[in-house]
């Protein structure tokens, strides 16, 4: 552990894949959060979006807000997902940028890269890939995307400086961000922000 982190960045990592792994495998069991279909409405995604969704695209979906909401993506851009796991934002994603678009998904758990690309390949998306990765450490070319979404993500890393450095990078000038997360008006106590538990329940 780096002495200006508050904890392990590995260790968390670890904690992160055993929890979002237990969704991939079982979307629809006992979580602290809520998963899927229902979810997405309660985040204000819409409708007829979710309607037509697979279920096999949807179910795994573990978001806290809506990216979205933000604005829409423009047909043609290029777009990068932090932390893809349900998928669901990555295909909702390629949806909006269209044929000329392409959207990526990046996400460190080989179960959720696995459901993600048999659901594209299922749903026949072409301009949608799923690399595997860790958002501190995107596997992506500088400069390359215009737009930059995550969902829920982001208040699971340590190193949160390094993930902003990294979006950075890979977004072109003029690039944007858009996502929805998880924050405390609050100071945080020393032996909360310690504890690795806490980061994930």
């Amino acid at each position: 552990m780096t002495d200006d982190l508050p904890v392990d960045a590995i260790a968390l990592r670890e904690e992160v894949k055993t929890k979002y792994r237990a969704v991939a495998v079982d979307p629809h069991g006992g979580y602290h959060f809520h998963t899927g279909r229902p979810l997405a409405r309660r985040l204000g995604y819409d409708d007829k979006v979710v309607a037509q969704m697979p279920e096999s695209a949807i179910e795994a979906f573990a978001g806290v807000g809506n990216p979205f909401s933000l604005g829409a993506l423009r047909s043609g851009e290029r777009v990068v997902d932090l932390g893809s796991g349900g998928r669901f934002d990555c295909f909702v994603a390629a949806e909006q940028v269209g044929a000329e678009g392409q959207v990526v998904g990046i996400d460190m758990t080989d179960e959720m890269l696995q459901r993600s690309r048999a659901a594209a390949l299922a749903m026949g998306l072409r301009n949608v890939e799923f690399r595997q990765g860790v958002i501190e450490d995107l596997p992506i070319d500088d400069g390359w995307a215009d737009v930059v979404i995550s969902n829920g993500v982001i208040n699971l890393c340590a190193d949160k400086r390094q993930v902003f450095a990294e979006v950075m990078r890979v977004l072109k000038l003029g690039g944007r961000l858009q996502f929805a997360d998880i924050a405390t008006g609050k100071v945080v106590p020393a032996g909360a922000l310690r504890n690795i538990d806490l980061w994930t329940d």
